[in-house]
Parts: structure tokens; sequence; C-alpha cells
């Protein structure tokens, strides 16, 4: 993921997003990039088929949004400005209701057709047939609404395709119904002008009619499906609060969560949705917060902590203000990646765009081929058969699941991710994701809990809650993480503190106190040495702590040892079987810190970690990537401090904890919404489930159009078995993507 000064001023350029409308497969897509890509100005373009959308970076300068609607609708197809998601919801179902009256119509004229077509089967002599509807003109009536009408769509398609010198399914399908209908005309005008009029000839109307009823119902079927791949977006969407119970001018007043001001204070009642991120001012009580960081037990809010909007309060009231409202909170930036990770375009798709883009001339080529071969040398002047055989190489060969193989699995992967707690900011970075095998993490905050916590107590009097009082009382005023720590820890314990009468922190040594007329020292060896305080006894507890990672202080009380406290940045209980599952999927995982040696080993002894790189400056950690990935390594870093930012950027993948700092989630390519390492292990069993299914996808679509495009030009296939055959791959496609909505947690 290294950056260059080109990335970064790209970066810097305009963006749009487009809802485009008239796409009918992949070589549309295709088309409408190739041309948004030649304008001036425009960085890059990129046509998502499944979500029907333009994501446009361009300069502004040399270039407006108008311009860019413009280039599209020159192309034949109508684009605006990316709605809103409830504006596109609504505009979804009225396109399925569109859809389904239209495949209504066509099914009911198209059925007595497919109904005269199978009763001349012999095996279908029992079905009873209405004389009136082998008459040429009854045909002709139930098929021309069909085809002018309802099949208009693919009219205007080919039309603008072919305008623009390119062509797409709409090519196909209006050359494939066109033919069978045309032939059938012509048929029924010369029966109509001879003397034989009691024999009706071989027609072919069923063939055009049925094929537009068979691809519009593939593409409702297609609709439907898509729409479940963008499950996640609205299931975020469905977690926000409607509205907020904000005071204003003394009054407790509902308004609309739109309406909320940062600043505002907002009363959150027990069982309320947190209706957007802010701190608590008064009251205690705990929130569930499983819907950002995946965890089902509770946190505990009391004043001074933050809360994120759409998190539940569950059994206490909160005064919080508002920090972050609207397209701000949490929540709506967790939206925000998830669209733009399932609009974005992975490597691998320029596969299957390379191969749409050349496909419709390539199979038209071999449709006329298919009927000159049967019309001159296999069936010799019988233009009925080949002519059959030409329409189903044309139908069979339409390129629609090809080009939903690799944005469908994008889209369920990256949504599912979503679910999971891991955000792929695009689906370049899914892809790169699979081919990681090395894994760097960061310390602090990734490995450990990121705060200080008392973690021993070896203290030589008896009477230990009053000694514990007065090393608590005696650290209460230091504002040093350690002390808070002790602090803390000792009040967890309920012994109550008083403020110490004298207090004097001494930097580099530990503090000084007088609690209740006692002389308190707390601190290093250093200060034991200088204060004349012995020892020796201790040393032996000292060195053992400090193997184990911590940070141990020696408490001297009337300067007489009274014992140690020792504190630690305690490990998260996740990250021992996270490391585990990691290193069982063949990562090479190693710890990277600025600690010193012997603690980054302790840690690494604790979470099963061999290799530790310790006392790294943080300009350094950025260079110790590059020599892994000079030793031909694939490497992912994983940080969650503005130290790790560079880091981060410089690796192939860079993960950011949630939990960790803005610059950090800025700088990664994936933020793992959890506070813990297993999310890892998620992001990488996803992006491998996801490319896997792509290449399933890819597979099927290319192995369906090289093997059906033969079967229908050697005849085994009629044009309407085609039709139906290339419908249920289109919708296969999908329904093959929608498995990865059923990835477990932790699959491996």
């Amino acid at each position: 993921m290294q950056h260059t000064a080109e990335d970064r001023q790209q970066q810097s350029q305009d963006q749009a997003t487009l809802q485009i409308t008239g796409m009918t497969c992949a070589a549309c897509a295709a088309r409408i990039e190739k041309g948004l890509g030649k304008l001036p100005g425009v960085q890059r373009a990129a046509v998502n088929f499944a979500l029907e959308t333009a994501r446009v970076e361009y300069n502004g300068d040399q270039l407006s949004t108008e311009q860019l609607i413009a280039k599209v609708e020159q192309l034949g197809y109508h684009a605006v400005f990316q709605e809103e998601q409830a504006d596109r919801e609504s505009g979804k179902k009225q396109e399925i209701r569109h859809k389904q009256l239209q495949l209504l119509v066509s099914a009911v004229l198209s059925l007595p057709l497919l109904w005269a077509m199978v009763s001349h089967f012999s095996f279908t002599s029992w079905i009873y047939l209405p004389a009136f509807l082998m008459n040429p003109w009854v045909q002709l009536g139930l098929a021309t609404p069909v085809q002018i009408m309802i099949g208009w769509q693919f009219y205007v398609g080919a039309y603008k395709a072919l305008r623009s010198r390119s062509a797409n399914m709409d090519v196909l399908v209006a050359l494939g119904t066109s033919a069978a209908y045309l032939y059938s005309l012509f048929l029924t005008v010369q029966w109509a002008g001879s003397a034989e009029t009691h024999h009706a000839p071989d027609l072919y109307y069923e063939t055009s009619a049925i094929l537009i009823t068979l691809i519009l119902l593939g593409k409702l079927f297609e609709t439907l499906a898509k729409g479940r791949t963008s499950e996640a977006i609205k299931k975020l969407i469905g977690l926000q609060a409607k509205t907020a119970l904000v005071l204003r001018g003394g009054q407790e007043v509902h308004v609309p969560v739109e309406a909320v001001q940062p600043g505002d204070i907002i009363l959150v009642k027990p069982g309320e949705k947190i209706p957007v991120d802010g701190e608590v001012m008064e009251g205690t009580s705990a929130v569930d917060e499983s819907m950002l960081t995946g965890e089902s037990i509770p946190a505990e809010k009391q004043a001074g902590d933050a809360v994120i909007g759409a998190t539940v309060n569950k059994n206490g009231s909160l005064t919080i203000r508002a920090a972050r409202v609207g397209k701000e909170t949490s929540l709506a930036q967790m939206i925000r990646i998830v669209e733009e990770a399932q609009g974005s375009k992975a490597p691998i798709q320029r596969i299957a765009d390379v191969i749409s883009g050349v496909f419709v001339p390539i199979v038209v080529g071999l449709a006329a081929a298919a009927f000159l071969l049967w019309y001159v040398w296999l069936a010799p002047g019988e233009l009925a058969s080949a002519l059959e055989k030409a329409i189903a190489v044309l139908v069979i060969a339409c390129p629609c699941a090809l080009g939903l193989a690799t944005p469908t699995s994008i889209m369920a992967g990256s949504g599912r991710a979503a679910e999971l707690g891991v955000l792929f900011k695009g689906g370049e970075h899914l892809e790169a994701m699979q081919h990681v095998d090395t894994i760097v993490l960061d310390k602090t905050g990734t490995l450990t809990k990121g705060k200080p916590e008392l973690t021993d107590i070896r203290l030589s009097s008896a009477d230990e809650a009053g000694l514990l009082q007065l090393i608590g009382s005696a650290e209460k005023p230091s504002e040093h993480p350690l002390a808070e720590a002790i602090v803390a820890g000792i009040a967890k314990k309920g012994i109550e503190l008083s403020a110490p009468e004298q207090f004097e922190a001494i930097p580099g040594y530990g503090i000084y106190a007088v609690v209740k007329g006692n002389d308190v020292h707390i601190g290093t060896r250093r200060l034991m040495h200088r204060e004349a305080i012995s020892f020796g006894e201790a040393e032996a507890d000292i060195a053992q702590l400090e193997s184990e990672g911590k940070t141990a202080m020696l408490v001297a009380v009337n300067r007489q040892l009274a014992g140690l406290v020792a504190v630690a940045d305690a490990v998260k209980e996740t990250s021992p079987n996270a490391v585990r599952q990691l290193q069982q999927m063949g990562m090479n995982v190693i710890m990277m810190t600025g600690d010193n040696k012997r603690t980054a080993e302790a840690i690494g002894r604790q979470v099963g970690i061999r290799t530790v790189l310790a006392e790294v400056l943080p300009e350094g950690k950025a260079a110790e990537v590059r020599r892994l990935q000079a030793l031909g390594g694939k490497v992912a870093m994983v940080g969650d401090g503005i130290n790790d930012a560079p880091a981060l950027a410089t690796a192939d993948v860079g993960l950011a904890m949630g939990t960790g700092t803005d610059i950090a989630m800025e700088a990664a390519d994936i933020t793992l919404m959890r506070g813990d390492l297993t999310a890892i292990v998620d992001a990488v069993q996803m992006s491998r489930s996801t490319m896997a299914n792509i290449k399933q996808n890819m597979f099927w679509a290319l192995a369906y159009n090289t093997l059906g495009i033969p079967v229908a030009a050697a005849g085994l296939l009629a044009p309407w078995v085609a039709g139906a055959a290339m419908a249920l791959s289109s919708v296969s496609v999908v329904l093959n993507a929608l498995r990865l909505q059923r990835v477990k947690r932790g699959a491996s």
C-alpha cells in the first residue's frame, strides 16, 4: 500500500458517485468506464454493474459534475448523483414493481405460444390445443406486443451501444429475437398470400416471445438477489436512532436525530439508543456496543467516558454532550466505508472487463459462422434450421454472469466483513489480504490493552488494607499513567483513599508523600538508593516481575521497605488465541514495539510470538516493514497509534484497530472495529473466502459460455432452452456470492 506522490495528488482530487440506470450487462459498465476515463481531468473511473454506480475521481478545475453526467447520457444511459439510501431503496422498489409488471404481461402473452409449441411433440399429443392458437395471425398478435413493446428496451440499448461503436447484451438479445420474429413474420405474410392457407407454416414466434420472457425473469431474479448482497448497509442504517431527547431552553424536546447539533445536551433513558457520538456528562450505565465492537458484554460508562451513536443504553440514565453528529458519527463513517468498498473494483475484475469488452463481437461472429455452417453444409437450404442454431448461440452467450462474477462477491464479502467488525476500504484491499504471509503486530493497544493495570501487590505488613490505603493516597495526586493504574487498582478493592498532607513528584525516580503523618516513598531502585533505603531482600521479586514484562515499584513507609507493587499493560485475553490461529493459517507473526527488549520478549512469550522486534523508534517502524518486504514477504501491519501510521501506509496492507487513533485508521486499508486480534483472523478468512468465491464465479461463467456456445451451434439446444440457461447462469452467480453472508466468525 505504498503511497507515491502521484497517489497523494490523486487522493486530493474531487470525487463524485453517480447512480446509473440502463445498464444491461458488464459490457455496458465497461463502455461507461471507458467513456468517463477519456474525459480530460478524470483520474480514475470505476463503474460497478452490480451496484449500478460510477465512482469518479477527477480534477474539479478541468471538469464539472454536469459534464460527467452529460457524458453518461451521451453514451445512452441515465445518470444522477447518488441519492440518499432511502431514495435509492424507493427507486429500487419501483424498478422491481416495473419489472414484475413487464414480466406478467410478457408471460401472459407468451404462454399460449408455448402451449402451441409444446403440443407439437409426440409425447404431448394428449394436451388439448385450441385450433385458433395455430393461426399465424393469432400468434403474430400475441408475439408483437412482447417483441415491440416489452422488447423495445433491448432495441434502444442495442442502438445506443452500436451508435458508440460497441456491443452489449442488448445487441445479442435484439439480434436473436428479431431474427426469430421477422422470419416468422415473413412466413406469415407468405402464407397469407398463398392458396393453401389451411396448412400453417412452422413459425418461431414462441422463440422470440419466450426468450424475452425468460430474460425478464432472469433480470428480475438478478435484481432481487443483488438487493440481498447489500443487506449489510441496510442493517447498519437500521441501527441508527430516529430521534433524540435534547435539553433546549431548560425543556426536554424530542427532535429528529438529523437536527442534533454538536454541543447539544442529550438525555438517554434505559433501553434507548444513544443517538450520536458524544461524552457522558452525568450518570452511570452499561452500554451495549456489540454493533460496533462485537463484544457481547456491555461496557460500563460514567462521566468523562465516550459513547457511540446507535449503541444501546442498558440500565441507567445518561446525560451526554453531542460531539460528532450526522455524517461524522462512527456509524455514518462505517456505512461510508462499506459503500465505498462495495462500489470499488478488485484487480481480478480487470480480467472480466477485458473479456466482456470483446465478447459480444466475437459471439456475433460465431453465430454468423454457425448459421452459414448449417445453411451451406450441414442442412443446405434449410433457412429455419440454420437460423435457430444462430439464435441459440446469440442468446446463450450473453456475458451477464461474467460481469456479475466479481462485484456481487465483493458486495457480499465486504458486507459480511462489516457485520464481523472488519471494514475493508476497497475491493483491492480485500484481494490483497489473501496474499499476506507476514503479520506485524504493534504491542501497546494491539496485543495489549493499551492501559496499565495493577497486577501484583507484595507487602510485608500484616495490615495489607492499611498499607494499600497509604500507597493509594500517596499516588492519588500524581498524573503519571503508572500512578493512575495503582490508584484505580486499589480503589477497585473498595479501599477509601484520602488526600496526602504533602506530595512531591520526583521525575525519573517516583514520588514522596506524607499520608496521615507517615512518610511514603514509592518508586524505582534509584529512589531507594537516593534515600538510602535498603531493599536487597526484594531484588529477587523485582527481577522476576521484570522478566514477566511488568514495571515494579518499591514502597517504603517511614524509610523502611514495606514491599512492592507491579504494574503492566496487560495482554488482551483474546491475543494468544488470535496469534495461534494466524500461525495455523500459515502466517509469520512478528511483534514490533518501542519497549525494551526484556518487556517485549515477556509479552511475546505470553502470546506465543517467537519473533520480537524491540526498541524500534516510531520512524524506524516503516523501515522495518520495508526490510521485511525486501526479504520477499507480503506484509500486513497492525497498529493503533499515531506512531504506527507511517508503517501502516508502507505495508502491503495496513490494519488499524478501531479503538485507536483517527490518524492510524486514516492511514490503514482495513479498520478492525473490535478491539481484539481475532478480527485479523476474520479479515484474512473473509479475503480468502471472497477471492475463492470470485474465482468460482468466473470459472463457471466462462465454462458456461465456453461449453454452451458449441452445444448451441451443434443444434443441441433450442433457443428458448438457451435463454433459460442464460438467465439461470446470472442468478446462480449471484446466489453463489450470497453464500459469503454465511461465513462464520473465526472460521479457518
